[in-house]
């Protein structure tokens, strides 16, 4: 056994990386579990094919996954890689770029044989573990398939079972390397498959494997270790967008003392919102798989008339879908949630990569003048505020609410501080009860001093009224055709809308000065890689600052405000140009755009480039 030194790290980024069988997201995810519980601060990027079962060996077919964690707050998954793990030829290749120099490789030399490096493109007679052409970097290779079946060679189970434990190998190997407890991970796999002894204990046989590998082989004499964070104090999990916006939909609910009703369809990446929300029927929540995407608005429209508050989540495909029972629920003003995770598009795009496209459809894609608020988030955790706040704003102000994600928040993953029950605020909310003293008929239009109508359920006695997508007449909510009044119920419509600003918090400026040379401005996913350029350049002594807006529509009042204090505007987005559009049309504001559609979130290395120009 040969002599090791421990060696401290103040951050280190991982890629896994190999085909979509092999294992990476969950070998990943609990690379993740296991840091989290540890005590780093930790950010991921899952990256994975669209296909249930890409082509095995090819470029397409690779599946990654990305840690970054850190002794010290990160924002963002990391620029560059210290250690990609590459289970075969076209997982290198594909990610090779993202390493950086002098940086570790570990490779499995059963998926670099002559056919999987076919399968990558490499040209005949050529095998990059070979040939040189990975000199600067630190090349580890290993046969982790041959390992894997030795390890189980006493095991009944058939060698293609045994193959699927190969990733438990290199996750013990790297436990061994960062100076991990596996606990947690045995912990998993005995909950996993408890009632399958014997892919248990070949799980377990295989992690430990990989693990006591590493403490022997002679060319690993160094581990390393990145100590635990310094957080704020409190009880932190790690946790991905889509199951804190799950979580944040069942606080809101128990804070409203409404029941929630989720009415949806299957789509990349939201479908995760309903695997999780049916599990907690013992909260009151009901989920309703429909056959599609219009029956899953539709039901949850009709949760809100009788009720409840419904929920529907989709994507930007599913977004186009829903448009016209939108306008319904416009025209009808009842509270009701309209979960986006965005995706690449247009028509059925990128599935299952990262975009910021559907700002302008979520702003304006419906017929007719059909105004909305739009709430967005900025990071996994985030999706639990962020949504507990659309929440609100849908069920006080009586109008259907779309909230934004992306698929980099929903898979994503970082340290979450959960809050107490009790810490988060009720959500008022006002059921018409029956006929008020002097009231002689119901007037389902008659609206407060926010422009918000009465919510009444039906079967309330003497509160029968009229429903539909046609126009209203203003108060009886009578169909009226009469033109007027259709004048004023748009301009009312839009009004009722404009007035939640009244209702929100101002616009805050998250970091550097009140007045400067250049603001960066933010929605969404974009939030990390801006907050980590703009701490670089102000440590550097640059006058920038950076504003990430969770109220899209309306914007917070002060938000013009803040726009004029700087000399320049830099809106970054994960699209062609949307919130830049917005802004321009808003305020007059000659912002600037930096814009990535690449499937794959901006880097912080990316914006600093950009700012520095604006600077100079």
């Amino acid at each position: 056994m040969p002599n090791t030194s421990i060696q401290q790290l103040e951050d280190v980024v991982i890629k896994f990386a190999g085909d979509s069988g092999d294992g990476m997201q969950l070998t990943g995810t609990q690379f993740s579990n296991n840091t989290a519980l540890f005590g780093n601060d930790l950010s991921t990027f899952p990256d994975f094919p669209a296909e249930i079962r890409a082509p095995i060996g090819t470029l397409p077919g690779v599946s990654g996954f990305q840690l970054h964690f850190s002794s010290n707050r990160i924002f963002t998954p990391g620029d560059a890689c210290d250690v990609l793990v590459a289970m075969n030829a076209a997982a290198l290749k594909a990610n090779l770029k993202g390493l950086k120099k002098g940086g570790i490789i570990l490779a499995n030399t059963d998926g670099f044989d002559a056919k999987n490096l076919r399968l990558a493109n490499y040209p005949e007679g050529v095998n990059p573990l070979e040939d040189g052409s990975l000199a600067a970097y630190q090349l580890h290779t290993m046969d982790v398939t041959k390992m894997t079946r030795e390890a189980l060679k006493d095991s009944s189970l058939g060698m293609k079972e045994k193959d699927r434990a190969k990733n438990m190998f290199v996750l013990g190997f790297l436990y061994w390397l960062y100076d991990r407890n596996m606990e947690n991970t045995e912990t998993f796999l005995k909950e996993k498959f408890g009632k399958k002894p014997e892919i248990l204990e070949s799980n377990l046989k295989v992690l430990h494997a990989g693990y006591n590998f590493a403490d022997t082989v002679e060319a690993f004499t160094t581990r390393y270790r990145v100590e635990k964070a310094r957080m704020e104090p409190g009880t932190y999990r790690s946790i991905t967008g889509n199951t804190a916006l799950a979580y944040g939909l069942v606080a809101a609910s128990q804070k409203a003392d409404l029941p929630l009703f989720l009415g949806t369809y299957p789509i990349t990446p939201a479908s995760d919102i309903l695997h999780e929300l049916s599990r907690f029927k013992n909260f009151g929540i009901r989920t309703f798989q429909a056959e599609d995407e219009i029956a899953g608005i539709t039901s949850a429209i009709g949760a809100s008339y009788g009720g409840h508050m419904g929920i529907t989540t989709t994507s930007g495909p599913g977004m186009a879908l829903k448009g016209e029972a939108m306008g319904l629920a416009v025209m009808l003003e009842i509270p009701l949630l309209i979960v986006d995770i965005q995706r690449g598009g247009p028509s059925t795009g990128l599935p299952t990569k990262t975009e910021q496209s559907d700002l302008l459809q979520a702003y304006y894609g419906r017929n007719g003048e059909c105004p909305m608020p739009v709430i967005s988030a900025s990071t996994p955790a985030d999706c639990f505020d962020a949504v507990f706040e659309a929440f609100r704003i849908a069920v006080q102000h009586m109008t259907p609410v779309i909230f934004l994600s992306d698929g980099y928040i929903a898979n994503g993953s970082e340290p979450w501080r959960f809050p107490k029950a009790a810490d988060l605020p009720q959500i008022a909310v006002k059921f018409k009860k029956g006929l008020e003293e002097g009231e002689e008929q119901f007037l389902p239009y008659h609206r407060d001093e926010n422009l918000v109508r009465p919510w009444a359920v039906p079967g309330t006695p003497g509160l029968e009224h009229r429903i539909g997508g046609l126009e209203k007449q203003n108060i009886t909510g009578n169909v009226s055709y009469d033109p007027e009044n259709h004048q004023l119920m748009v301009k009312i419509r839009q009004e009722k809308v404009d007035k939640i600003a009244e209702h929100i918090p101002l616009q805050k400026i998250e970091l550097g000065p009140e007045k400067g040379k250049v603001l960066v401005l933010g929605w969404g996913s974009t939030y990390g890689a801006i907050k980590s350029a703009v701490l670089d350049l102000l440590a550097e002594g640059h006058e920038v600052a950076h504003v990430h807006i969770r109220h899209i529509r309306p914007f917070p009042k002060n938000l013009g405000e803040i726009l004029h204090s700087y000399d320049k505007v830099l809106i970054p987005e994960i699209n062609n140009g949307q919130l830049i559009k917005i802004i321009r049309d808003q305020f007059l504001i000659d912002a600037h755009g930096y814009n990535k559609i690449m499937g794959v979130p901006i880097t912080k290395g990316e914006l600093v480039t950009k700012i520095k120009e604006m600077l100079a």
